[in-house]
């Protein structure tokens, strides 16, 4: 058996060293405001974008989390774990309560696995390969997989452990014993274990989180003591609020120039590696852009440098750094920084030859979210870049709510949308395999709506390559062929960027050597300081 027991003294030195406070700051705490886009999701088996992860870390516990300032995974609720074969076994922690009182055992582990499966919607594609969990004792749990998965522990950072009890007495209307698995009931409440408790949840306006006494880590005095989570506020409503101190943090989707506006104003920017791209998603199952030629066409006439000179904040901060594939720099199967792509008009108007598609025969719908006003910038951009090779295109503003309903069909699907996508777990696994492999087409990240045996067979098999090496070469190689099937113009690498007021420090988005791998993890609330400034 190959063991990789952790220990909770690590643990607990690992949490204890995120946090360095001063003594007049000691006694801060105080409300926290800040806002994200688009709507959050509750229910921790549906929780997909940035906003659901904000709430999820906050509200919930995985069994392992990603290390801070480093690489890596360390325990969580889990005490310890081990490894046989395509076994997992984990050792709970005892001094474990959920919010409601309940203790955390390993029958919650098991319940908590087997909604997700069940409800089948969110991160579920992450545990199609658990055959079964099982409760060994009351804190023991072992999770039995299908087959080799070599992304598994990181996916564990999205399994949010619920209280089964506590869910149990929530049941709604539904077919079988579990019936809707307590899905209307957590649209609206929680079942969590973690450091913040939900007050209140209203998904078009505000989520409200309070401190919870009992959290199993002692929380530092100076984090908030509440905190106001709010959507879809708009870039002229934030611009005035962080001044007079009714706003703490902005949404990363903020314009470049209100967040440079901010800066000049005395705002601090906090930033998170992004762990992904924006994505510019052509439809490969539809004239013209099933023709690789034409695609290619459009990602040579695309203007990187312009791109990324777009979203610069100040001379050393920017939310864009220059992409060379489908996977970010920096992270495994990613390729050399050389490589990054150009704006080449000789290479654009060759493949456009080859295209079996005339110009003059077509007219590419060019989608933006509504809620993404920087992405009207982009669009435009591309409108004046594929102009330039006797390309006509239409720019049309749609809301998430409805592009998230195109793009389930081809048909109804745009020639070209816009996406940020992060690594839900750090891993190149769960930014590729629901963006391209052909059994998860027709979503919000797979609207190029791609199918190539190729790619399936490469996603499949870095999935299941132990050796870190071979998982790293099975990833270039993919890489390399993504780059040459062009299903997507790969526009930047993101880099999250936040304005922010003096009230708080937030070490895990302000000091390199504090960050997490994990998009998101960054937003730990009891890792914050709340000055009173």
């Amino acid at each position: 058996m190959t063991s990789m027991a952790k220990t909770l003294a690590a643990a607990l030195l690992a949490a204890a060293s995120t946090i360095t406070l001063s003594a007049t700051q000691a006694a801060a705490g105080g409300v926290l405001r800040l806002d994200e886009v688009p709507v959050g999701e509750l229910d921790p088996a549906k929780a997909t974008d940035y906003a659901d992860s904000m709430l999820m870390f906050n509200v919930y516990d995985t069994l392992v989390v990603a290390k801070q300032g480093e690489a890596g995974l360390v325990p969580d609720l889990a005490e310890s774990w081990s490894v046989d074969g395509n076994s997992y076994t984990f050792k709970l922690r005892s001094d474990v309560k959920f919010q409601s009182g309940n203790p955390l055992t390993a029958d919650d582990v098991v319940f908590s696995l087997k909604r997700m499966q069940a409800v089948g919607q969110g991160l579920s594609y992450l545990f199609t390969n658990v055959k079964d969990a099982v409760a060994v004792d009351p804190h023991t749990v072992r999770f039995d997989l299908k087959m080799a998965y070599s992304p598994f522990l990181a996916a564990l950072q999205r399994l949010p452990i619920v209280d089964k009890k506590l869910v149990m007495e929530h049941l709604g209307k539904g077919d079988g014993d579990m019936k809707d698995w307590g899905q209307a009931w957590l649209s609206t409440h929680a079942a969590g274990s973690g450091a913040y408790s939900v007050v209140s949840h209203n998904p078009q306006q505000e989520t409200v989180m309070k401190k919870n006494p009992g959290y199993f880590i002692k929380i530092p005095e100076a984090a908030p003591d509440e905190v106001h989570l709010r959507y879809g506020l708009e870039a002229a409503t934030v611009r005035t609020q962080i001044p007079r101190g009714e706003d703490d943090i902005t949404s990363q989707w903020l314009p470049p120039e209100v967040l440079k506006s901010l800066a000049k104003g005395g705002a601090q920017l906090l930033h998170e590696p992004g762990g992904g791209e924006l994505y510019i998603k052509m439809n490969t199952a539809k004239a013209p852009l099933d023709d690789v030629n034409c695609r290619l066409a459009l990602a040579s006439a695309f203007d990187y440098g312009t791109a990324i000179k777009m979203v610069a904040i100040t001379p050393t901060v920017s939310q864009g750094a220059p992409s060379t594939g489908a996977i970010p720099v920096g992270m495994l199967g990613a390729l050399p920084k050389d490589r990054a792509f150009k704006h080449d008009l000789d290479a654009a108007k060759s493949y456009l030859a080859k295209c079996k598609y005339k110009p003059s025969d077509f007219t590419l719908k060019l989608s933006w979210i509504a809620e993404v006003p920087l992405e009207e910038r982009f669009a435009l951009l591309m409108q004046s870049n594929f102009s330039e090779i006797g390309i006509k295109s239409e720019i049309v503003k749609v809301p998430w709510a409805l592009y998230t309903e195109q793009v389930t069909k081809v048909d109804s699907t745009p020639d070209v949308s816009q996406v940020f996508v992060n690594a839900v777990t750090g891993d190149p696994d769960t930014l590729l395999y629901g963006m391209y492999h052909s059994t998860k087409t027709a979503t919000w990240q797979s609207s190029e709506h791609l199918s190539d045996p190729k790619v399936d067979a490469l996603l499949e098999k870095a999935r299941t390559e132990n050796d870190p090496k071979a998982r790293e070469a099975t990833y270039v190689e993919l890489n390399k062929l993504l780059v040459s099937l062009a299903p997507t113009i790969y526009a930047y690498d993101n880099q999250a960027v936040f304005a922010a007021s003096n009230r708080v420090k937030v070490p895990a988005l302000s000091d390199s050597s504090k960050e997490f791998g994990l998009p998101g993890m960054g937003f730990t609330f009891r890792l914050m300081e709340m000055t009173g400034n």
